[in-house]
């Protein structure tokens, strides 16, 4: 690598800047940004995400999907890009830096190479991944899945959001249904930069998490069917009640996930009582589950504990149970020559890092399955995110964004 590009550094207020202008689509009055996918705000950022990507000399191509690729040439057009982004929708009460951070820094590695007159061997692509929250649409990641094999287009184009609006009405509306096919962008890695969304970088005071592993999902759909009935008139040892079943089969969520921790989380997300009524025992309730860990084994073990709890409660509460595991994704292992290069980026930046395992799910542990992938995290305040209340410090979105920038060198190389 040239002395210029080692020492090389991005434009952090250039960055900053981005970051709130961007957090213009969509405002909230709290300070946080709504911007569903394939909605007014995300067509705004879109453009305006492409007309930047445009000034700054890239070839951009739109997906099926609707997923925005942005082309740098290499001086060897024959090897296949280095690719790097994240998202730009958010949740309904989201904040201004998940997924928008990757994606920005990726188009400022992008102006930082152009200023220098850098050229890189290898191309590179940086991208913004439609539906990475899943918030309108499900399921979350839904275009980098479908690149990675685990839907089909037309599956996906066909999901709904409540209002009975398909992914491919929503395209359609907001003039982002591309021609390219998906999965026609090839990669020959890919780099995402995010905000940790968890506590540990900044409990630990450290700057860069180098994302070994993502952590494996299930996802269950459940219900209970019990009885109703008076409220008044049914003794309580003669009641068939869904709702207390429901209240220990939350503390058996609890109970289970920490008996398997520390590497286990699980929560009930979601509760629907059957036409509630004040006066009426609760007879029928549908749920849902959401189970994480690193470990295929963990959650192995968690489903056999959650089934048995769920049948002892049945039996002693004269309910039925029923638990449907509806979505697995196994445990995500980043690549390790790609790990390596993102802590050697970070050392030789002088910063502090440590290995750290992916807690939410990324459009990156997608592309892991189908190209060398890894991630880049740095803290956000008290961990918070998908809260209006989300933030960053400008320090360490340009740290995140120079390890990013660095780690893509060494993926890409520099052109002699």
């Amino acid at each position: 690598m040239t002395k210029i590009a080692s020492n090389l550094q991005i434009d952090s207020a250039r960055l900053w800047d981005t970051i709130h202008e961007t957090a213009k689509f969509g405002a909230t009055p709290k300070g946080g940004v709504r911007r569903l996918t394939l909605g007014p705000e995300d067509k705004q950022v879109r453009d305006w995400f492409r007309a930047a990507c445009e000034a700054a000399g890239l070839e951009v191509r739109v997906d099926a999907l609707g997923s925005m690729f942005g082309l740098r040439k290499g001086r060897d057009m024959t090897k296949p890009p280095v690719g790097l982004g994240s998202h730009l929708d958010t949740q309904p009460t989201g904040g201004k830096f998940d997924g928008v951070l990757g994606t920005l820094a990726a188009l400022e590695v992008v102006r930082t190479l152009n200023n220098a007159g850098i050229e890189t061997e290898a191309p590179l692509c940086i991208v913004n991944w439609t539906n990475e929250e899943g918030s309108r649409f499900a399921p979350a990641t839904m275009a980098s899945a479908a690149y990675a094999g685990d839907y089909t287009t037309d599956d996906i184009l066909g999901r709904k959001d409540l209002a009975g609006i398909s992914v491919g009405e929503a395209l359609d509306s907001i003039g982002y249904r591309g021609d390219q096919a998906v999965g026609a962008q090839k990669f020959g890695a890919f780099v995402e930069l995010h905000i940790e969304q968890g506590p540990l970088l900044e409990a630990e005071n450290k700057t860069i998490g180098v994302v070994d592993r993502g952590q494996g999902i299930t996802w269950y759909d459940g219900r209970i069917t019990g009885f109703e009935s008076h409220a008044g008139t049914t003794p309580m040892p003669l009641r068939r009640d869904a709702l207390a079943a429901l209240s220990e089969i939350v503390l058996a969520v609890e109970r289970i996930a920490k008996a398997h921790g520390p590497n286990a989380v699980g929560t009930v997300g979601e509760a629907v009582i059957a036409a509630p009524s004040r006066n009426v025992i609760p007879g029928e309730i549908a749920f849902t589950m959401d189970i994480r860990s690193p470990d295929s084994g963990t959650l192995d073990a968690i489903d056999r504990d959650l089934r048995g709890a769920a049948t002892e409660i049945a039996t002693r509460r004269k309910v039925e149970i029923s638990i449907e595991a509806i979505w697995r994704k196994p445990p995500t292992v980043f690549d390790a020559k790609l790990v390596d290069a993102v802590e050697t980026a970070a050392k030789t930046l002088g910063y502090s890092h440590r290995r750290i395992t992916s807690g939410a799910g990324h459009d990156a542990c997608n592309l892991a399955n189908v190209v060398p992938a890894a991630m880049i995290f740095v803290p956000c305040k008290d961990g918070v995110s998908h809260n209006e209340l989300e933030d960053a410090t400008q320090a360490d979105c340009a740290a995140g964004a120079n390890a990013l920038l660095h780690t893509v060198l060494a993926l890409a190389g520099v052109a002699s």
